[in-house]
């Protein structure tokens, strides 16, 4: 059997290798149009900022390693031009040599990846303005900084590459402008965790622009959609990226709604014979059984390795993805996985959100606050979805969640898991476990959470409502929610007479444990209707400035 796959990053190779250990006597050849293989792409930022000292670190394998390994034939700098399905033949150009040959192949994987967006901006073919997808791109952009000095740059986008690259270009000592389309940066979370990222990336001086887009780049100066100016001498594109389909789809190969390549659970396309896996397949979302299209590394990987499987005579099923993400900035991590608050919204899940904070560890153990948003439905307690930010401790937990959502796991289990404990890792009471007392109270205990969002909405809404900030009068003072009245806990139960049990009451504290605390204070007394505001007044904050930015806009 002759097995032809092509390309030869993640998924190619990933494939390759499975199929060889499944099948000793297949040929089995690798055709890859760029000069670098199985690379290490997720590392290209800290090489260009120079916390990876060697770019071949990235690479540690090459042609010669498959050969010798796997007996793989690995053609680099090769295109493949055409795919004739019914034929089974590929028409493919040494690019080198310029010749054009015909192979055959009796199954073959397609792992064609995905490329570099690049908006229609006036400019973008100018020499200080890159994307950053491959090997190659990394070192030309290592060059222009090592020969030109920029001193300014501009990224376009805030996903996880413009982060990554913000981070390593302030590294290198450059001014850095973030400008996104979005009314906030890190497209993929909510609002109300992405601000937290905005706020970290302003005090360590890059510079947010949201609300706008590139509209023209010039040798100095990037042109915004509003009329503003920036200046730059260095530019780099992270707009994301789109699947390499055009071989499939000329070759009649049916592409999904996403508009990646279609794929059933075995990774087989919609030609017998013929399969695909990694950045250039559509998955599907675990959660909703919905199509998606979420390009990582982790899933190329996997997927590669499911259509080696498959092609060599195995069952192996892919069993979908949650979207998780984990991503650097600066001192700070962001993760999530899941459905966020506004997926789960659009999906119609009637869900109870809750945003717990808490540090990773003992605070007398150099514990950090993490804040972890939460998302579930309120129809059987079914863990939908979580997003964490902090400094420390978020990949542990993360994890944790992930592996609940895989096996969808309630709200009300997670208090019962025997988490790993000792001061120098966690707290008794681990955060993953806060977050399902949390949510288990809140859609089974009667102890209700109520978004600042869903608050305002009350508070437009002409009901009767009394809003009860439980903190000390110091605290009040200072700032409080709108129109709320100081009534600290340890007053409370003397208030209670002057409290009308009929009236909506919502409490809050700065991050949720006293607000929560006076919740149940009332409600034993007979208050009928007691939330208590999510995030407290930390969140609250947070939320007020996201109104006056989009307020400004």
């Amino acid at each position: 059997m002759r097995i032809l796959v092509i390309g030869a990053v993640a998924a190619g190779t990933s494939a390759a290798a499975k199929a060889r250990r499944n099948d000793e006597d297949a040929e089995i050849v690798i055709y890859e149009r760029d000069t670098h293989i199985s690379y290490s792409g997720c590392g290209m930022p800290y090489y260009i900022g120079g916390e990876i000292e060697k770019g071949e670190e990235l690479t540690p394998r090459n042609p010669e390693f498959f050969r010798n390994k796997y007996n793989v034939a690995i053609r680099t700098e090769h295109e493949v031009l055409k795919l004739d399905k019914e034929k089974k033949e590929l028409e493919v150009k040494n690019l080198v040599t310029g010749e054009v040959f015909t192979d055959h192949f009796d199954r073959l994987i397609l792992a064609t990846g995905a490329r570099s967006v690049v908006p229609p901006i006036k400019g973008v073919e100018n020499a200080h303005v890159f994307t950053l997808r491959n090997i190659n791109d990394m070192y030309r952009i290592k060059q222009y900084i090592n020969n030109r000095s920029p001193r300014k740059a501009v990224i376009v986008g805030t996903g996880f590459i413009g982060l990554e690259m913000a981070e390593n270009l302030r590294g290198l000592g450059m001014e850095v402008t973030m400008v996104e389309l979005l009314p906030q940066v890190s497209p993929g979370l909510d609002a109300d965790m992405a601000i937290l990222v905005e706020e970290h990336l302003e005090k360590k001086d890059v510079r947010v622009v949201t609300n706008t887009y590139a509209s023209e780049i010039s040798e100095k100066n990037v042109l915004l959609s509003d009329g503003r100016k920036l200046d730059a001498d260095l530019v780099i594109l992270a707009t994301g990226v789109r699947p390499n389909v055009k071989l499939a789809e000329d070759a009649g190969i049916v592409l999904g709604v996403t508009g990646a390549i279609k794929v059933d659970s075995f990774m087989e396309t919609s030609e017998k014979g013929i399969y695909a896996a990694g950045d250039c397949i559509e998955q599907y979302h675990s959660v909703t059984g919905k199509p998606v299209y979420r390009p990582l590394g982790s899933t190329a990987n996997k997927t590669g390795r499911i259509a080696g499987n498959n092609i060599t005579g195995g069952a192996l099923e892919f069993r979908g993805v949650l979207g998780t993400g984990i991503y650097k900035v600066f001192d700070l991590t962001v993760a999530q996985t899941g459905l966020t608050e506004r997926e789960a919204v659009k999906e119609g899940y009637d869900i109870s959100v809750s945003h717990n904070i808490k540090p990773d560890r003992p605070e007398y153990m150099g514990g950090k606050e993490m804040t972890i948003k939460s998302v579930a439905d309120k129809k059987d307690g079914r863990l939908l979805g979580v997003q964490i930010v902090g400094p420390q401790g978020v990949d542990k937990r993360i994890d944790v969640f992930v592996a609940l959502i895989s096996f969808g796991a309630k709200v009300q289990d997670l208090v019962h898991l025997d988490l790993a404990y000792a001061p120098p890792f966690s707290t008794t009471k681990d955060p993953v476990m806060y977050t399902g007392m949390i949510q288990e109270n809140a859609i089974y205990g009667n102890r209700p959470l109520m978004t600042n969002e869903k608050l305002e909405e009350l508070m437009s809404s002409g009901k009767k409502v009394r809003v009860i900030d439980t903190r000390v009068e110091k605290q009040f003072s200072a700032s409080h929610v709108e129109h709320a009245e100081n009534l600290p806990h340890a007053v409370i139960r003397e208030k209670m007479k002057e409290l009308d049990k009929d009236t909506i009451t919502i409490t809050y504290c700065n991050k949720g444990t006293t607000g929560n605390a006076v919740q149940n204070i009332l409600l034993n007394h007979g208050l009928k209707e007691v939330y208590n505001l999510s995030g407290g007044h930390k969140t609250y904050m947070r939320y007020r400035l996201l109104k006056k930015k989009s307020e400004k806009k």
